[in-house]
Protein backbone atom coordinates (compact mmCIF):
# COMPACT_ATOMS: atom_id res chain seq x y z
CA UNK A 1 0.00 0.00 0.00
CA UNK A 2 1.03 3.53 -1.09
CA UNK A 3 1.68 6.31 1.20
CA UNK A 4 -0.45 8.48 -1.04
CA UNK A 5 -2.96 6.18 -2.22
CA UNK A 6 -4.31 6.71 -5.55
CA UNK A 7 -7.61 8.88 -4.73
CA UNK A 8 -10.59 7.10 -5.99
CA UNK A 9 -11.72 9.58 -8.63
CA UNK A 10 -8.64 9.19 -10.12
CA UNK A 11 -8.53 5.39 -10.59
CA UNK A 12 -9.25 4.28 -14.22
CA UNK A 13 -7.34 7.85 -15.42
CA UNK A 14 -3.98 7.40 -13.95
CA UNK A 15 -1.70 4.64 -12.04
CA UNK A 16 -0.65 4.50 -8.50
CA UNK A 17 2.85 4.95 -9.88
CA UNK A 18 2.31 7.72 -11.98
CA UNK A 19 0.69 9.58 -9.48
CA UNK A 20 3.36 9.03 -6.83
CA UNK A 21 5.84 10.19 -8.78
CA UNK A 22 3.77 13.56 -9.94
CA UNK A 23 3.31 14.22 -6.06
CA UNK A 24 6.38 13.73 -5.57
CA UNK A 25 7.78 15.75 -8.32
CA UNK A 26 5.25 18.48 -7.50
CA UNK A 27 5.99 18.59 -4.11
CA UNK A 28 9.67 19.12 -4.57
CA UNK A 29 9.70 21.49 -7.40
CA UNK A 30 7.08 23.68 -5.01
CA UNK A 31 9.76 23.26 -2.05
CA UNK A 32 12.72 24.39 -3.84
CA UNK A 33 10.69 27.38 -5.48
CA UNK A 34 9.67 28.64 -1.47
CA UNK A 35 12.93 27.98 -0.40
CA UNK A 36 14.54 30.37 -2.70
CA UNK A 37 12.32 32.62 -2.44
CA UNK A 38 12.76 33.09 1.35
CA UNK A 39 10.28 30.15 3.12
CA UNK A 40 13.53 28.50 5.10
CA UNK A 41 10.29 26.57 6.81
CA UNK A 42 9.01 24.23 3.51
CA UNK A 43 9.21 20.51 3.43
CA UNK A 44 8.72 18.06 1.16
CA UNK A 45 6.52 16.09 3.10
CA UNK A 46 4.41 18.97 4.53
CA UNK A 47 3.92 19.72 0.81
CA UNK A 48 3.74 16.13 -0.67
CA UNK A 49 0.47 15.97 2.37
CA UNK A 50 -0.97 19.89 1.40
CA UNK A 51 -1.14 18.61 -2.61
CA UNK A 52 -2.47 14.86 -2.00
CA UNK A 53 -5.02 16.70 0.20
CA UNK A 54 -5.99 19.20 -2.35
CA UNK A 55 -6.36 16.50 -5.19
CA UNK A 56 -8.70 14.32 -2.76
CA UNK A 57 -10.83 17.36 -2.23
CA UNK A 58 -11.48 17.79 -5.51
CA UNK A 59 -9.02 16.96 -7.98
CA UNK A 60 -10.84 15.78 -10.79
CA UNK A 61 -11.77 18.92 -11.47
CA UNK A 62 -9.70 22.53 -12.23
CA UNK A 63 -10.16 24.41 -9.04
CA UNK A 64 -10.70 27.89 -10.65
CA UNK A 65 -12.49 26.72 -13.87
CA UNK A 66 -14.28 23.50 -12.57
CA UNK A 67 -13.36 21.51 -15.88
CA UNK A 68 -12.15 18.19 -15.80
CA UNK A 69 -7.95 17.33 -15.88
CA UNK A 70 -6.66 15.11 -18.09
CA UNK A 71 -5.00 12.76 -15.14
CA UNK A 72 -4.42 10.51 -18.01
CA UNK A 73 -1.47 12.99 -19.24
CA UNK A 74 0.60 13.27 -16.14
CA UNK A 75 4.59 12.16 -17.32
CA UNK A 76 3.99 12.01 -20.55
CA UNK A 77 4.98 15.28 -21.55
CA UNK A 78 8.56 15.27 -24.11
CA UNK A 79 10.82 17.74 -24.03
CA UNK A 80 12.48 16.87 -27.47
CA UNK A 81 8.76 16.95 -29.17
CA UNK A 82 7.54 19.92 -26.87
CA UNK A 83 10.91 21.58 -29.11
CA UNK A 84 9.73 20.15 -32.09
CA UNK A 85 6.32 20.74 -32.16
CA UNK A 86 6.39 24.21 -30.01
CA UNK A 87 2.95 25.67 -28.94
CA UNK A 88 1.45 22.91 -30.75
CA UNK A 89 2.67 20.42 -28.72
CA UNK A 90 2.31 22.17 -25.71
CA UNK A 91 -1.44 23.31 -26.34
CA UNK A 92 -2.54 19.61 -26.04
CA UNK A 93 -1.56 19.60 -22.83
CA UNK A 94 -3.51 22.46 -21.65
CA UNK A 95 -5.61 20.41 -19.54
CA UNK A 96 -2.67 18.84 -17.22
CA UNK A 97 -2.87 18.71 -13.95
CA UNK A 98 -0.97 20.94 -12.23
CA UNK A 99 -0.70 22.77 -8.57
CA UNK A 100 -1.41 26.57 -7.50
CA UNK A 101 -0.28 27.96 -3.98
CA UNK A 102 -3.88 29.50 -2.40
CA UNK A 103 -1.14 32.25 -1.54
CA UNK A 104 2.34 33.27 -1.61
CA UNK A 105 3.96 30.27 -0.26
CA UNK A 106 5.75 31.60 2.79
CA UNK A 107 3.49 30.12 5.40
CA UNK A 108 1.37 26.63 5.82
CA UNK A 109 1.10 24.98 2.73
CA UNK A 110 -2.47 25.22 1.23
CA UNK A 111 -2.81 24.36 -2.52
CA UNK A 112 -5.14 24.19 -5.31
CA UNK A 113 -5.33 22.21 -8.44
CA UNK A 114 -6.11 23.21 -11.68
CA UNK A 115 -4.97 22.93 -15.42
CA UNK A 116 -2.01 23.76 -16.83
CA UNK A 117 -3.00 26.90 -18.81
CA UNK A 118 -4.92 28.12 -15.74
CA UNK A 119 -1.80 28.05 -13.66
CA UNK A 120 -0.63 30.16 -16.65
CA UNK A 121 -3.16 32.48 -16.79
CA UNK A 122 -3.16 32.92 -13.04
CA UNK A 123 0.82 33.11 -12.32
CA UNK A 124 1.18 35.02 -9.40
CA UNK A 125 -2.69 36.72 -9.24
CA UNK A 126 -4.94 36.13 -6.21
CA UNK A 127 -8.27 35.03 -7.99
CA UNK A 128 -9.56 38.39 -7.40
CA UNK A 129 -6.59 40.19 -9.39
CA UNK A 130 -7.08 37.20 -12.06
CA UNK A 131 -11.22 37.89 -12.03
CA UNK A 132 -10.56 41.34 -12.02
CA UNK A 133 -8.29 41.09 -15.07
CA UNK A 134 -10.25 38.72 -16.85
CA UNK A 135 -13.53 41.72 -16.68
CA UNK A 136 -11.09 44.11 -18.07
CA UNK A 137 -10.34 41.19 -21.11
CA UNK A 138 -13.44 40.55 -21.90
CA UNK A 139 -14.94 44.13 -22.08
CA UNK A 140 -12.06 45.42 -24.11
CA UNK A 141 -12.62 42.17 -26.28
CA UNK A 142 -16.46 43.12 -26.22
CA UNK A 143 -15.70 46.80 -27.55
CA UNK A 144 -13.56 45.93 -30.55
Amino acid sequence: MAKYNLPGVLEGKCSQKDYTHWLYGKAAAHVKRDKKRGNPNATAEAYRMAIHKAVLENGHVDAYTGCPLRWELIRTYDNDESKQGKRGYKKKFADLPTVDHEDDGMCEPRFKICSWRTNDCKNDLTVEELVEFCRAFLEHQKAQ
